[in-house]
């Protein structure tokens, strides 16, 4: 399976799109459909936690009340589910391997197991 879910008004998911060849890749914009539960939990088996596939720089985090904020790894799970800003962006699943986040490392994956043909 070769999914990539990614924001499509996000300018870093699209400069990272650009840079690999996602040909035979489903593209899925999180924001007309989010990630379903069997994905989620395919990530979480992969990354071992639902906290790795959990963006901490979300807006929405950062307006919740302070006892309100994720404190287990089925907080961030049922947070991931219910809106879209939660899961890491992008995130990849491709062969097996899962790859979450717009870090340099994870940038790097990405490119190297989908080339782009120039």
């Amino acid at each position: 399976m070769k999914r990539i879910y990614y924001l499509s008004t996000c300018d870093t998911c699209t400069r990272i799109l650009r840079m690999i060849d996602t040909e035979g890749v489903e593209l899925v914009n999180i924001r007309e459909q989010n990630i379903s539960k069997e994905d989620l939990q395919y990530m979480r088996k992969k990354t071992g936690s639902y906290e790795a596939l959990f963006n901490k720089r979300a807006q929405k985090l950062r307006e919740m009340a302070p006892n309100k904020k994720p404190a287990t790894d089925l907080d961030y799970k049922k947070l991931i589910l219910k809106d879209y800003t939660f899961l890491k962006r992008p995130a990849a699943i491709l062969d097996g391997q899962v790859i979450a986040g717009n870090d340099d490392k994870a940038v790097a994956t990405l490119v190297r197991l989908l080339p782009k043909n120039t």
